[in-house]
């Protein structure tokens, strides 16, 4: 492995820094977007699309890519931006994968690859309305060069409300196990914590949440001075996102397994990124499992399966 080589645990991640360009009165705006790099299967030039007709202005129509229909979406339609006029030549298809679906998205321009630790990501719940966007829309905010912020978006909430990607929460087993003590939920997302949270507590689990991997690592100490030496008897299990703003949860994991107190806590993660080389860097992580987000019933048979091992 060379240095170039972004390692586990070592909090950074990677993103593909795009543009999206706004024409206002005054000039044109340019707008700094990003997105992680293992949601990307490729950038490529804006191929001819088939129409769909029926669907919002902003679905661009769909194209064959490799034997696969992949619909597109027009970034700067969805976010109801009236780009400058000359600004196709430049344009580009973002080609992504996350819960298992493909999706391109047109961007104005593809800029570079940018490396950034996740403690220099900040959370966007102070912003509201930017460019179109609410908080909701954007996983976290940082300054790059030239005092200038970068959103990361959150394409996972873009493409549920477009209808192009709804999750399986649903199914519930008949023969579900039921389990007791406690699970700790790790996520960003409010809502994303919320669907796991409501399927432990379908299998017998009380919860505990945290917002990120500082968080998690706040909420484990205070565990462990209600419990002591007796908390792996009491926490059964660690529920972790992957992306999130001051520590993912690849390196809240290895801090995890580097601490004698939680060492043998099992820990799965449940993640919108669905490539391999994430699910491989979770297990160098310390973790049991790697779950893309979210299918109900491989939820429930991953944790099931995980507890009872964490048990015997």
């Amino acid at each position: 492995m060379d240095d170039n080589t972004l390692k586990v645990g070592s909090n950074e991640m990677e993103l593909v820094d795009f543009r999206i360009f706004k024409q206002e009165e005054d000039g044109v705006y340019e707008g700094i977007y990003g997105i992680n790099v293992s949601k990307v299967r490729e950038i490529i030039r804006v191929p001819n699309l088939t129409e769909l007709p029926g669907t919002p202005e902003f679905i661009e129509g769909i194209f064959d890519l490799r034997e696969v229909v992949i619909p597109v979406v027009n970034l700067a339609k969805w976010m109801g931006i009236t780009p400058p006029e000359d600004v196709a030549h430049n344009s580009r298809v973002i080609i992504t994968e996350f819960n298992n679906v493909l999706i391109g998205f047109v961007v104005h321009e593809a800029k570079r690859i940018r490396r950034i630790s996740w403690s220099d990501i900040e959370s966007a719940s102070f912003m509201n309305g930017s460019d179109g966007l609410d908080a909701s829309k954007i996983t976290g905010v940082t300054k790059i060069e030239g005092d200038n912020v970068l959103l990361i978006l959150d394409l996972e909430s873009v493409v549920q409300d477009l209808g192009l990607y709804s999750p399986d929460v649903d199914a519930t087993p008949e023969d579900l196990e039921s389990f007791s003590g406690l699970a700790l939920v790790l996520d960003d997302s409010s809502t994303a914590r919320k669907i796991v949270k409501e399927a432990l507590q379908k299998m017998g689990f009380k919860v505990v949440e945290a917002s990120d991997g500082k968080d998690g690592l706040v909420k484990l100490d205070e565990l462990y001075y209600t419990y002591g030496d007796s908390i792996a008897n009491q926490l059964k299990i660690i529920i972790s996102d992957v992306e999130m703003p001051q520590m993912d949860g690849f390196h809240f994991a290895a801090n995890v397994k580097e601490d004698g107190r939680f060492d043998n806590i099992p820990i799965v993660f449940n993640s919108s990124i669905s490539d391999h080389f994430s699910e491989n860097r979770g297990k160098e992580a310390g973790g049991e499992a790697y779950l893309v987000k979210f299918e109900a019933s491989s939820f429930y048979n991953e944790v099931s399966r995980v507890v009872r091992a964490h048990i015997k």
